[in-house]
Parts: C-alpha cells; structure tokens; sequence
C-alpha cells in the first residue's frame, strides 16, 4: 500500500422535486413548518471523503485505501469498491449503526433540502492507523471529530507524511487543534472558503501557514488553483470539462490527484495540472464514483488541456 486514506465512507441519496420549494413554503408560516415533496426522482451514489478519493486515485493508477468505519447496511457498497479495485481490509464495521448518510432534495431552482446522519462516522477513532501496513503518505479527510484527531496523531507517531483536508468539518476544531494539524501535516488542502476560514480561526495568515508545510494548496473551482511551496506561488489553470453536471465530489477528485503526484516523486506543476484535470473529468457526470477513463484517454486530455505531456 502507499496512500492510507482516513475520511468518511458515506450513501448519499439525491432525489429531485419537480416544482420549486418557493411555492410550498409559506414564509409566514416558517416557524410551524410542516410539508411535504414528492420525489418521483430518486438515484443512491456511493461517497463519502476516503471513498471518492481512493476510486479517483485507482483511476489513475494509484496504489491506496480508504480507512473508515461503516454500518452493517455497508455490503452493496464494499462490493463496488472491490470492483472497481479498491481495498476494503481498513473499514472497520460498526454493528447496530448505519453507514453515513446524506438525504439531499433539489428542486427546478437547484435549490437544496438537506440531511445528513453521521451514523457510524461518529465512531472513527476506532479504527487505528496501522503501523506494518506499508502507509508511506496518510490522508486526514473528513470524518469523525475524534477520529481526525487520532488519525492524524498516530500518523505522526509512525512518522508518516500526511496530507491534511479538512473540509467541511474545519469549523469544529479550534485553533489550537488546527494548527496541531499543520504541525503534524506536510501538505494542506483547502478551497478557498476554508482557506479563509483556517486563517480566521488560527489567527494565523496563510502565507504564514504555508511555510509550515512543505505547500499549501488552495482550490477555486473555474478559476483553477494555486500551489504555495517553498516561498512560491504556482497558478494551475482550471482544465474546461465538456459539461457542468454536478459538483459534488470534485474536490475529492482533485485532491487524488495531488496524492496520485506525491506518490510518484511528480513536480507541482504536473501534479496541480493532474488534479485539475481529473476534477474537470468529473463534474460532467452525475453522483461522485460514476465516471471512467482508460490511462490513454486521461494522457490525451491532458495533452489537449494544457498542451504538454504528462
């Protein structure tokens, strides 16, 4: 194994109301909301952090893993990553709970309901990094609170480089737990959002935070992103994809590809490109593990995107 990646494995359920909520919610009746949407369309994707990452890195070559802890309703979804050539033998499966779940209803507006259940994410920190499993980079993605924190931790005692990819959890950690990630991190990973909001919450600027790490990577959707490392800034244009279809789960593309360059020695500027690329793959197909390419037609876009070779 080379990528250990720690973060949620997660069902997420997208059903589609064919009017607009605007029209059924009653605005002064807010506060004794009772109502209800008919869905007639409805899809389950498989996500969750660890799983999107580990899919998007096998589909590029790379060796790693997704560590996390499921529900015993976990079985239709592990047949799929074995499938598709992904290892399951670091989740762990937590009986009596649901694996986590994101109930999300979207209306003609592109308007969004949504539920989330943690389920058996809450119980993360009860799978340990391994320490003769052969981890050679670690990845701290979104997760359960207490599970981040150990993983990063046990990472550390191994002496495992870790990238660090908060995500949409960094709000409940507070200053003095994220900058023990920063110290325990040799790459960080956030939009642009969380950058602002790492900076807000540690009081610390990100150029400052970026000379901590060996770089600090900044996404912003269709204005690509910006690698800083070593004193440096480098832009990565946004690779066009042939269509926006759904967003979700583009992130967790990128950053397979950031792991997918770490992992084979690649400069930042091949690497951020890599990334790019396979985040634009993505958003042209619906749910976050629904598109594929061959390693020819991923180097023939690659090639058509920024004009070189990988």
């Amino acid at each position: 194994m080379t990528a250990l990646i720690c973060g949620s494995l997660a069902y997420d359920t997208v059903m589609v109301f064919p009017g607009r909520f605007r029209e059924h919610i009653l605005p002064e009746s807010i506060h004794m909301l009772n109502v209800s949407f008919l869905v007639p369309s409805m899809k389950r994707n498989f996500g969750g952090c660890s799983g999107n990452i580990a899919y998007n890195l096998r589909l590029l070559g790379g060796e790693g893993a997704p560590m996390a802890t499921v529900g015993t309703d976990f079985g239709v979804y592990a047949q799929w990553l074995t499938d598709c050539g992904v290892r399951t033998d670091h989740v762990l499966t937590i009986e009596g709970e649901f694996t986590a779940q994101a109930f999300i209803t979207t209306d003609l507006d592109a308007n969004q309901i949504n539920a989330f259940h943690p389920g058996a994410m809450d119980h993360s920190h009860r799978n340990q990094v391994p320490l003769d499993a052969g981890v050679t980079l670690g990845v701290i993605a979104p997760d359960g609170r207490e599970g981040m924190l150990a993983h990063s931790m046990q990472f550390a005692a191994a002496g495992v480089p870790v990238l660090f990819d908060p995500g949409q959890q960094l709000p409940r950690f507070d200053r003095a737990e994220l900058l023990g990630f920063v110290e325990r991190s040799r790459w960080i990973a956030v939009n642009d959002y969380e950058a602002q909001l790492l900076r807000d919450r540690t009081g610390e600027d990100i150029a400052m935070l970026a000379k901590q790490v060996d770089a600090l990577i900044i996404t912003r959707g269709a204005q690509g992103s910006v690698i800083m490392t070593g004193g440096r800034e480098i832009a990565i244009p946004a690779a066009r994809p042939d269509a926006v279809v759904d967003p979700t789960g583009c992130g967790d593309a990128y950053r397979a590809g950031l792991i997918y360059g770490l992992i084979r020695g690649l400069d930042w500027e091949t690497t951020g490109r890599i990334a790019s690329l396979l985040g634009a793959l993505k958003i042209a197909h619906a749910g976050t593990q629904n598109h594929r390419f061959t390693a020819g037609e991923f180097a023939a876009r690659f090639r058509a995107a920024f004009g070189r070779a990988i």
